[in-house]
This record gives C-alpha cells, sequence and structure tokens, in this order.
C-alpha cells in the first residue's frame, strides 16, 4: 500500500492535534509535518514534497487560500485539502479559484474526511455536499463575482461571512442548530460550528449579548 504522507497547516494546535490523532489509527497515512501559519506552511511544504496538504483557511501571514495558489504554482504534484469552518460563497469561490482540489467543512463527520482525504490524495476532488449550491451557482452559469477577505474586514468589524450573518438573524429569531440547518439545508453539526464561530468573534456568551451588539454594530 503506498503511503499518504501529509502535512497540517492550521493556526490552532487542538484542531492540529485533533487530525493527527484521527489518522494514527489510519492505515497508509503519515502526518509528516505541521505548520501553524502560511509562510510556515511553504516552508514545510518546501522541506518535505508531502502528497497532500491539509489547510485551514483563516492562518497569520498568508492565508490557507494564499497558501493554496503559491503551492499551485510552485509545487504542482501536491495535492491541497481545504479544512474549514466557513461555508460562504466568498470563501469557497476563492478556494477553487486557487486550485484547492477539495473543500471540506470542520463540522464534518470523520468517515466524510477519510473520503475526502483518500480522494484528493489519490488524484481526485471532494467538494463537501453542503457546499455544492456554491460551485453549481459560480462555475456552472459562469458567476464568479466575490468579496475578497480584506474587503470583507472593511465592511464590518468582525469580519463576519455571508452565512455567519444569515446564522446571525436566525439565532436572534431564538430558531435552534435543527431549525437553522433545515432552513439552510445544512447539517445540524455544521450549523453549530457556524454558532460557535459567531458568538466567537462577537465575543458573546448569550444571546442578550448577542443581540445587543448586532444592533450596536448594525448587523442585522
Amino acid at each position: 500500500m503506498n503511503i499518504i504522507n501529509v502535512v497540517l497547516a492550521d493556526d490552532h494546535v487542538l484542531v492540529r492535534d485533533g487530525i493527527k490523532a484521527l489518522l494514527e489509527d489510519q492505515e497508509g497515512i503519515h502526518v509528516i509535518d505541521e505548520a501553524s501559519n502560511g509562510l510556515e506552511a511553504l516552508e514545510v511544504i518546501k522541506k518535505n514534497k508531502p502528497h497532500l496538504l491539509i489547510v485551514d483557511i483563516r492562518m497569520p501571514e498568508l492565508n490557507g487560500i494564499e497558501v493554496v495558489k503559491e503551492i499551485n504554482k510552485r509545487y504542482s504534484d501536491v495535492r491541497t485539502l481545504v479544512l474549514s469552518m466557513h461555508d460562504s460563497e466568498e470563501y469557497v469561490v476563492k478556494a477553487i479559484q486557487a486550485g484547492a482540489d477539495g473543500y471540506l467543512l470542520k463540522g464534518a463527520s470523520k468517515e466524510e474526511f477519510l473520503k475526502a482525504l483518500h480522494k484528493v490524495a489519490s488524484g481526485g476532488k471532494y467538494f463537501t455536499g453542503d457546499i455544492s449550491a456554491i460551485i453549481m451557482n459560480n462555475f456552472v452559469n459562469g458567476n464568479t463575482t466575490t468579496t475578497t477577505v480584506e474587503e470583507k474586514s472593511i465592511e464590518d468589524p468582525f469580519n463576519l461571512t455571508k452565512r455567519e450573518k444569515q446564522i446571525l438573524n436566525l439565532v436572534l429569531q431564538l430558531k435552534n442548530n435543527k431549525d437553522i440547518a433545515e432552513e439552510l439545508q445544512i447539517s445540524k453539526r455544521t450549523a453549530e460550528v457556524h454558532r460557535f464561530n459567531l458568538m466567537k468573534k462577537l465575543d458573546v456568551k448569550n444571546l442578550m449579548e448577542l443581540s445587543n451588539k448586532a444592533r450596536e454594530f448594525d448587523l442585522v
């Protein structure tokens, strides 16, 4: 069996540790190195020449999309799988335009994660079902107009994605994660991840604080 050498790039140690723990018992997969920011990721790739890079989008120095773009320029034989909590149109389209071979949400199951890893490492493409509609809209219909991460940070101080703003509106309507998942046609786990990330970005601990901050910064 051919060994799949993997490099992990994520600025959160707990995330990297979690992925390593998940892959430890998987035959034929070897995590050979890690990176905590975009520049470090490029250095690690240059040093190790892995088969696959699993990379987050939100990282210091260079973000994951910029890393993917550079890897496609310099090391076209290295496969790239974006693992992100963001399923917004802006991030998905930018990642694909940069040359990502796969895009998976951090709320995915272990089974889907391993399926995506093997598919991308073997030369295929894998895009989670939660973002298939975005791909269809932007690439089948030829609509590739996007807003960059930098532009979004100017528009609101919390850099909320389009999907996070949708979640915010639904949370303020007192909808639970199951209701949100059904309305947005995403998994319940994905809704939970978005909700957690939203509360973390706005630095609030409960619905009252969330509502007050949303009004204060005119987010809804």
